[in-house]
């Protein structure tokens, strides 16, 4: 029950052509853009070093918060979550099959996104595996239980549409395109304590060999541990 739940989510990511844009589509295009191009500030880096590790931190928000949420919602919406949690598929198996569904495509998108920033001429200084697999569980988390709080409290529409905006927002702000650094100051202190501008710094860390960041991590994990909790307990499986 559960591998053919895990294929049902896997098939219908697939099928879903505004998913794939965002998904796949979206990062790829803007990390080819703007490495080629000199209309961003990159912190004193080169465009690729500056740009990949904040494409990497929106392809884990766009999975795991807006693709997830979005389905979520729909799903919730529609009925679907209440009738699969009474069959023999049970509630765990579930959200279990959309956790390892989740999973398996933000692998596909980070080795794409890897592959595509290795043609572009990245050469990351090292790679602290550990470290790297340590930050991406945390963003994975945090942008989930994000993505699930508004699935699970509003109605399709107006989750569809609050997904996209704090999408909007998380990318704007996040040290993504736009290094903190150049914001005003009235909003910079807020862009720094954004998890998308964690990941994005984390992972700029890691691959640029510089220390670890303890204040940034734990402030992710603090981020991804209070989403994940507020999702668990203000989910509802039906409006």
């Amino acid at each position: 029950m559960f591998g053919s739940q895990l294929r049902q989510e896997l098939t219908v990511m697939a099928r879903n052509g505004e998913q794939l844009l965002l998904l796949i589509g979206i990062p790829v295009l803007l990390l080819v853009f703007f490495s080629q191009t000199n209309v961003l500030p990159t912190d004193g880096l080169a465009n690729i070093d500056f740009l990949m590790p904040g494409i990497l931190s929106l392809a884990i928000m766009s999975t795991a918060m807006v693709s997830l949420g979005i389905a979520t919602g729909f799903e919730r919406s529609y009925g679907v979550l209440k009738r699969l949690g009474t069959t023999p598929l049970g509630t765990k198996r579930l959200v279990a099959a959309k956790v390892v569904a989740t999973c398996c495509i933000e692998v596909t998108q980070l080795l794409a996104l890897v592959a595509v920033g290795l043609i572009l001429g990245w050469n990351p200084s090292s790679i602290n595996l550990p470290s790297l697999l340590l930050a991406l569980v945390l963003g994975t988390s945090c942008f989930a239980g994000l993505g699930l709080i508004m699935a699970g409290r509003l109605r399709a529409e107006i989750n569809l549409a609050a997904q996209n905006g704090l999408y909007l927002v998380l990318l704007l702000l996040g040290g993504i395109l736009i290094p903190n650094s150049e914001l005003p100051k009235s909003i910079a202190w807020l862009a720094e304590v954004l998890p998308s501008s964690l990941l994005s710094e984390l992972l700029r860390g890691i691959f640029g060999n510089d220390e670890l960041k303890i204040s940034d991590l734990a402030s992710l994990a603090i981020w991804a541990t209070g989403a994940c909790l507020i999702a668990v307990f203000s989910f509802k499986w039906s409006d």
